[in-house]
């Protein structure tokens, strides 16, 4: 069933940054090498559920709810909570940058959808998407040092 009204989005949100987080706290216990980084991921992801519910709680209102201004399918943006249980170092950064890629898609997308609507929701997607679009380079640095 698809996503038609921003609770929808933002619930989808929650889960994806959940999600994520679960699979960041698993990384820093399999590879204690750059644990701290792991863990910063994970509990940045706890704050940008905090501003994204804080915008939309802020601003949201019947009769925008009422507009259905998206238009998204979860399956597309679905995430492990964990890396692959065989997964090499390598291979579980690899699973991170593709699950990083796939969130900043749903951002982008949504931010997009909902821009007509309001202005303090999609600006927040925006946000955490600029964020979370700067570990993109720190993975591929990991990446890079792991071959």
């Amino acid at each position: 069933m698809g996503i038609s009204t921003c609770s929808g989005a933002i619930s989808l949100s929650r889960e994806l940054e959940n999600e994520s987080a679960k699979f960041y706290q698993e990384l820093s216990k399999r590879f204690e090498k750059d644990k701290d980084l792991f863990l910063t991921f994970a509990k940045d992801n706890a704050k940008y559920v905090t501003q994204i519910e804080r915008a939309y709680y802020g601003v949201i209102t019947d009769a925008i709810e009422g507009c259905f201004a998206f238009d998204l399918n979860p399956e597309d943006y679905q995430v492990k909570a964990a890396p692959s249980k065989d997964a090499s170092y390598s291979g579980a950064l690899k699973e991170a940058l593709a699950m990083e890629e796939k969130i900043l898609k749903f951002y982008g997308i949504a931010a997009e959808q909902s821009k007509h609507l309001m202005a303090d929701v999609p600006r927040s997607f925006t946000l955490v998407a600029k964020k979370r679009n700067e570990r993109i380079p720190k993975l591929k640095a990991l990446l890079d040092q792991a071959k």
